[in-house]
């Protein structure tokens, strides 16, 4: 499992960059990191890039769960970045958990990504 963090534009938004599975420990890294910018700036957005991605193991995917009803209202924009169909799917699947605008980008388009969440 890899996972980069970058605070972007003054801290408008947060780019994740992710590999592997997700698992626990990832989420003690992720998390106060999201929830410190989340502190500073209010609601931020983020982008979710996926390189080789498999998914969350169950504890990863219990943390998720957690994180994302305890985040509800604190993201404006989610830019989901990937390559595979089921990621794409990822875009449809999270939205019933977070106030956010969420758009599907292919891997080719990370610019594209960047851009909306600039705007």
């Amino acid at each position: 499992m890899s996972v980069e963090l970058n605070e972007v534009a003054q801290g408008k938004y947060l780019e994740v960059h992710v590999s592997g599975k997700l698992d626990r420990e990832t989420y003690q890294t992720l998390v106060p990191q999201t929830e410190s910018q989340i502190e500073r700036y209010g609601k931020i957005r983020v982008l979710f890039a996926m390189h080789d991605f498999h998914g969350w193991d169950t504890g990863g995917l219990w943390e998720d769960i957690k994180f994302d009803a305890k985040h509800f209202n604190d993201f404006e924009r989610i830019a989901i970045v990937g390559d595979r169909k089921w990621e794409r799917g990822m875009a449809v699947i999270c939205k019933p958990f977070t106030t956010a605008t969420v758009r599907f980008f292919d891997e080719s388009h990370l610019e594209d990504a960047r851009a909306w969440l600039s705007e």
